[in-house]
């Protein structure tokens, strides 16, 4: 059970009631996430149908396609840096930074202990 999200949140668009398809793990990791980090987290982007995922340009091996991915909201420097620092303490190890967003993933078969730039 979630405490600070639900699953609506992290359905793709174009499929209502597809947020069901991401992973436990990753669901309870964000929610560790927002209980330390103290502020309400938006999530921007979660699961995605092959369709969805075209529409928005991700690439073919995308881990939204698997429920491993979330997009979150953050457009400042302070939230940026104070979240990607509870991220990695929580435990996450794929950390994509953007200027408006922040891109996290526990998808086992990338490289892990990685951070990209959007």
């Amino acid at each position: 059970m979630l405490k600070y999200f639900n699953y609506k949140e992290f359905d793709s668009p174009d499929e209502p009631g597809s947020g069901k398809n991401m992973s436990d793990e990753l669901l309870h990791m964000l929610d560790a996430t927002r209980k330390k980090f103290g502020k309400p987290i938006k999530i921007n982007s979660g699961y995605r149908s092959e369709a969805h995922n075209k529409l928005v340009g991700g690439t073919s091996g995308s881990s939204h396609l698997k429920g491993l991915a979330v997009d979150i909201a953050c457009n400042n420097s302070v939230d940026r840096f104070n979240l990607c620092e509870v991220l990695r303490e929580i435990g996450f190890k794929r950390i994509g930074v953007g200027k408006t967003f922040i891109h996290i993933d526990i998808d086992k078969n990338k490289s892990q202990h990685v951070m990209w730039l959007y």
